[in-house]
């Protein structure tokens, strides 16, 4: 990941981001989303192409199969609401620390997280660090 200035990036992980507790769908996973979270917390100015897509925090992922999420539908779902919530589009630049910024404004302090991914098979990680729930 050093130096790495930018990436795809789906727009539904910036929530994943802020509630990420080293617990994932495998270990792999688990590995690769922590070295993408730790890398853009330090490196906010990251550009992110944003993408209702695979990207770099699938990679790892066992829901992933040759490019194609077998969630794809219900991800799509959280993807555009989190667009729509932020007043983004998709294929739009964004460095991670205006994204985090957005997600957290538009979002998580309006107490919107619930009704854009409340049933996610992870909701109740995010839940318990969820100060609006």
């Amino acid at each position: 990941m050093a130096g790495l200035d930018r990436f795809l990036f789906r727009p539904h992980h910036g929530m994943c981001f802020g509630f990420f507790r080293g617990k994932g769908y495998s270990s792999d996973f688990t590995e690769n989303m922590g070295r993408i979270v730790s890398y853009l917390e330090t490196h906010p100015d990251t550009v992110l192409t944003l993408t209702a897509g695979v990207d770099k925090v699938c990679e790892g992922c066992p829901n992933q199969v040759s490019g194609v999420c077998i969630s794809a539908d219900k991800v799509l779902r959280y993807d555009e609401a989190v667009l729509r919530a932020c007043g983004l589009a998709d294929g739009e630049e964004i460095t991670y620390g205006q994204m985090r910024h957005l997600v957290k404004e538009k979002i998580l302090d309006a107490g919107m997280r619930w009704q854009i991914c409340g049933d996610c098979v992870w909701d109740d990680i995010c839940s318990k660090g969820d100060k609006n729930e």
